[in-house]
């Protein structure tokens, strides 16, 4: 995918699990999920009660799925529980748009601070939350298996990043 190609964002489906399984296992072969884990969080994303938001990115040329995202919601916290976005999509800014997704909806579902883990050792990743008004509040020690990676927990508290970027 070309820069000049932007990707389409959607909300992620059932039929959506195998190609987003392909893309998962590429990116995170030690740590994917499984597709039990996609089944889960796709069965709490819609309806009325819906406490989670999973989006794919498709790349309108191919139809190919070339990023996807996830959060959950409880209460006033949310959690973004995945982001990918595939190696060519990389500096396409295709990250940025699957974030701004998901905390428009971290709004949407009335949340005051949203969190994620992410690898210590992925600062591609974590210059991207910054640029979101993220903070580092901690770590989860040996959290990414196998290897005992741990994972920087990251902070954004939804008002003030409403407030710097006036958007809700």
């Amino acid at each position: 995918m070309s820069a000049a190609t932007a990707a389409v964002l959607r909300e992620m489906r059932w039929w959506d699990i195998a190609p987003v399984l392909e893309l998962e296992h590429a990116l995170f072969p030690d740590d994917a999920w499984s597709p039990g884990m996609f089944w889960s969080e796709l069965a709490h994303a819609r309806g009325p009660g819906a406490t989670r938001r999973y989006v794919v990115a498709e790349d309108p040329a191919t139809g190919r799925i070339v990023g996807y995202a996830g959060l959950a919601a409880l209460g006033d916290l949310s959690d973004v529980q995945t982001i990918a976005v595939s190696r060519e999509a990389w500096g396409t800014g295709l990250g940025s748009e699957l974030l701004t997704d998901l905390l428009k909806h971290a709004t949407a579902f009335e949340c005051a601070t949203v969190l994620l883990e992410v690898r210590v050792d992925n600062t591609r990743a974590q210059k991207l939350y910054e640029r979101f008004g993220f903070e580092p509040i901690g770590f989860r020690r040996a959290y990414y298996q196998p290897g005992n990676i741990d994972a920087l927990v990251m902070r954004l508290t939804m008002h003030e990043h409403v407030a710097e970027n006036g958007t809700e």
